[in-house]
């Protein structure tokens, strides 16, 4: 029988690839890594204001995480190039957070926690945090799906069809937020933009169609999980990198495949 605090990794783990898969497709497609990753280093200011305020860290991760993607895209559509605000505002947050947590008076947190992950210590409030931040993500994707990838592919075309673009580059705005928020107590900040491309890009690798790849992306991104863990439990290794870097092979594979194929 499989310990409990396995048990609820390992449904950490899934669950976060629900959304992790097709909201990962889109990040792919639309060459959004670096705007991940900036979302999600801007989480640890969240933390430290959370920790701060007395309140969830889910809810500061949250609300700085939507706060740092909203400035982003406000910026650039006001001709700010997109790589530099990114570079600054991710930095910027990330040190900002880190030195903040130094300076709160009886609180002593252990950083690489929130850095790197600890799925082995999620909670079953956790859990049900992560699951229900993955469905909404994954529903909120379903929902506008068509209208995402018509944006993706053309945002002339998509305006010529009646879309709104600047709307659908919010629906992704606030599911991303919504996926650091969840995923930072699985993989941590520094790793949360590698759960989103890695297995996506693998899928893209053997997947026929987009909805083949989100699907593919989410399996993939699930075998990783739990393949991490096993291999942090054999092994005594973190279980967040762990985990990327079963995602990792994944990713070899499906390329050399790929190839193979060809």
């Amino acid at each position: 029988m499989l310990d409990d605090f396995l048990t609820r990794a390992a449904l950490a783990g899934v669950g976060l690839s629900v959304a992790t898969g097709p909201l990962g497709a889109f990040v792919v497609w639309r060459r959004m890594a670096y705007f991940g990753d900036a979302t999600a280093h801007a989480a640890i200011l969240g933390v430290a204001l959370a920790l701060a305020a007395d309140l969830p860290v889910t809810i500061g991760t949250l609300s700085v995480a939507l706060a740092m993607a909203l400035a982003v895209a406000w910026l650039s559509g006001r001709g700010w190039a997109a790589d530099t605000i990114l570079g600054v505002l991710a930095h910027s947050a990330l040190a900002f957070g880190l030195c903040a947590v130094s300076f709160l008076p009886g609180v002593r947190t252990d950083l690489s926690a929130w850095l790197f992950g600890d799925i082995l210590a999620v909670s079953t409030a956790d859990l049900a945090a992560i699951w229900g931040g993955a469905a909404v993500v994954a529903g909120l994707i379903a929902w506008r799906w068509q209208a995402l990838l018509t944006c993706t592919l053309s945002e002339d075309l998509a305006q010529a069809s009646g879309l709104n673009p600047g709307r659908e580059r919010l629906v992704l705005t606030v599911a991303l937020a919504l996926v650091v928020a969840a995923a930072i107590k699985v993989v941590g900040a520094l790793l949360i933009a590698a759960m989103l491309i890695v297995p996506a890009a693998a899928a893209r690798s053997l997947a026929r169609n987009p909805e083949g790849m989100a699907l593919a992306a989410s399996a993939l991104g699930a075998a990783s999980a739990l393949g991490g863990l096993a291999l942090s439990l054999r092994l005594d290794t973190p279980a967040g990198p762990s985990i990327i870097l079963c995602a990792a092979a994944a990713f070899a594979l499906a390329a050399g495949l790929r190839g193979f194929w060809r």
